[in-house]
């Protein structure tokens, strides 16, 4: 998609599954599996889609999906077919090495997992070696000092190594990472959550990360179980689905499997979503 002076891929690094009663909250599944039909083991197939930005200012990673260090114990439970990101930039021309900045919404293992990967000695090391990543501070001390009720979402591999390396960002506002591409603190899902907002143009793409992680989820209520703060994640997206309803803003969404991305309608104070077909690197 050209999108003023940058181009705008949605790259994935592969698939997953998610309990469906953890990916919808408090909404029954008499209500949800009517759109998101669950395998056997009650869980909903989701993707794990990064959004690239080239631009002449450098190239923008936005995720890096789950990556390729996942053990199988967590692969089997989560139905992961993942760690396709880098073959996947190979299709749109990019090496890792091309990458000059990664932003990160948050640093649960299917954002951040790809941020680092195993070197021959077994070591796991910055993924975009050249890349600056930024992550709002407080997502990372979250990251480093979970509760029990998060310490399963975080694995100190996928984020530990940038910080070694030299390659992190910490944010405690918003931050214009390159012209026209800001990050935006949003709370919600956990501590330190964050959104992308790409500008430049006469419209608005936002990348929102897991305040509205797939289609099923433009419905104000349908938050998932895992948001740590679920109010203010009602509370931030009623105020975006307005302001994208009312500007036509494209969202992309971080999970969405069949649909990667769509405009917001708003008709009789309810909101859809109308697709938009952009061209996805499987």
């Amino acid at each position: 998609m050209k999108f003023g002076r940058m181009d705008i891929h949605v790259v994935s690094d592969g698939t997953w599954r998610l309990d469906g009663g953890s990916l919808f909250g408090q909404v029954p599944k008499t209500l949800w599996e009517r759109m998101a039909k669950p395998d056997g083991k009650n869980r909903v197939r989701l993707g794990l889609n990064c959004l690239l930005i080239q631009s002449p200012e450098g190239n923008v990673l936005i995720e890096t999906g789950v990556g390729k260090k996942i053990d199988e114990r967590r692969k089997d439970n989560f139905a992961i077919d993942g760690g396709k990101l880098i073959n996947n930039l190979r299709a749109v021309g990019l090496k890792a090495n091309d990458i000059d900045h990664v932003v990160l919404t948050h640093l649960h293992f299917d954002h951040a997992g790809g941020c680092t990967k195993f070197n021959r000695r077994r070591e796991p090391v910055p993924t975009f070696p050249r890349a600056r990543y930024y992550v709002q501070q407080a997502s990372w001390e979250d990251a480093c000092h979970p509760t029990e009720r998060g310490r399963a979402s975080y694995e100190p591999a996928d984020f530990r190594p940038l910080l070694d390396k030299g390659r992190l960002e910490l944010l405690t506002k918003e931050k214009e990472i390159i012209p026209g591409v800001w990050a935006k603190p949003t709370g919600g899902h956990c501590n330190g959550h964050q959104m992308v907002l790409i500008t430049g143009s006469s419209r608005k793409v936002a990348y929102l990360g897991d305040i509205m992680p797939t289609p099923y989820h433009v419905p104000l209520p349908y938050i998932t179980a895992y948001d740590q703060h679920p109010e203010q994640t009602l509370d931030y997206k009623r105020a975006v689905l307005k302001e994208a309803a009312e500007s036509q803003w494209l969202v992309v969404f971080s999970h969405g499997f069949d649909v990667h991305a769509g405009y917001i309608e708003r008709q009789d104070g309810r909101y859809s979503i109308k697709p938009v077909n952009l061209a996805v690197s499987e």
